[in-house]
């Protein structure tokens, strides 16, 4: 039976305050390690996709990986790949960049998954996607020209803008191939357990060649770690994929889209930070071409 409204209604409300603590948490530990090294950076990463991944353990026992297509196998396998790159590269952009400009680019999927399906599968993209790109894409260089200045945005705004653009590249080749795999036949858990899995084995080994360290931090680092797969990781997108079981995927996704604007008020209450002015309009023209490109895209599909 369908939940009533209100309650859909609420899940998805604390699905989005859930996923706008990540970029909190994440330069909260920042400020509790006194560090912002790259090294530092990836031990944060791999430590949230690991402590994810095994609050997935129980899923591995209703996986039979012998029943499983070796193509739903692998797309996972890839899957966890393009996750371990997304967050690798999200994280790290939050020690250059502001949170503002971070989330905002980070949360771009939509346009990205319109040209990457464009270019992979040749399907079309209509003309109102193709504008709704434009828009965001428009939105995006003022985020970029905004921020360039420095300031109060971070060390190495450009850098850290770069990065989480390619981490919403990765996060999109990642949707994609979650969506292939689960077309081979893999169910949502076994998907995501094979997925989580796989970027934790990537992660781990990689914070030490960059100087990273999973021992002898401060426990509050250890704590903000722990919120980060409790809070975004396990709230926050448990609750999507909750509420698109009974909501259209279309308002989920622009729901997604109110993630900058908490993380960014957040930032505000807690660190003071106020990016510049060309940020915020960026913002907004970004995300209102990612709002169109989402409907348009929901459009497209209802018309197939």
């Amino acid at each position: 039976m369908k939940p009533p409204v209100w309650k859909i209604t609420l899940v998805l409300a604390i699905a989005v305050l859930a996923v706008s603590t990540a970029a909190i948490l994440s330069r909260l530990a920042f400020d509790a390690g006194g560090t912002r090294a790259v090294g530092f950076s990836l031990m944060l990463a791999a430590s949230r996709i690991t402590l994810a991944s095994l609050i997935l353990l129980p899923t591995w026992r209703n996986l039979k990986l012998s029943e499983q297509s070796p193509e739903a196998i692998r797309y996972s396998i890839g899957a966890g790949v393009l996750l371990a790159l997304h967050f690798a590269g999200w994280i790290t952009s939050l020690a250059y960049t502001s949170i503002a400009a971070s989330t905002t680019l980070v949360t771009t999927n939509p346009v990205w998954i319109s040209l990457f399906s464009w270019i992979w599968f040749r399907e079309k993209i209509s003309w109102t996607s193709a504008g709704g790109i434009a828009i965001a894409l428009a939105g995006g260089l003022l985020i970029g020209f905004g921020d360039a200045g420095g300031g109060d945005s971070g060390s190495n705004p450009l850098l850290g803008n770069v990065l989480a653009l390619m981490a919403a590249w990765a996060a999109s080749l990642y949707l994609l191939l979650a969506r292939e795999a689960q077309r081979k036949g893999i169910s949502l858990g076994g998907y995501m357990a094979i997925a989580y899995s796989t970027a934790a084995l990537v992660l781990l080994p990689i914070p030490p060649f960059f100087g990273g360290s999973y021992a002898g931090h401060p426990s509050l680092v250890y704590l903000y770690i722990l919120l980060m797969a409790i809070v975004p990781q396990s709230i926050g997108h448990t609750g999507f994929n909750w509420a698109v079981l009974w909501m259209s995927p279309t308002l989920v996704s622009l729901s997604i889209l109110f993630e900058p604007v908490g993380a960014s008020f957040l930032g505000y209450l807690l660190f003071g930070e106020i990016p510049p002015i060309q940020v915020f309009a960026g913002a907004v023209v970004l995300l209102a071409g990612v709002a169109v490109v989402a409907i348009a895209h929901n459009s497209d599909t209802k018309s197939a």
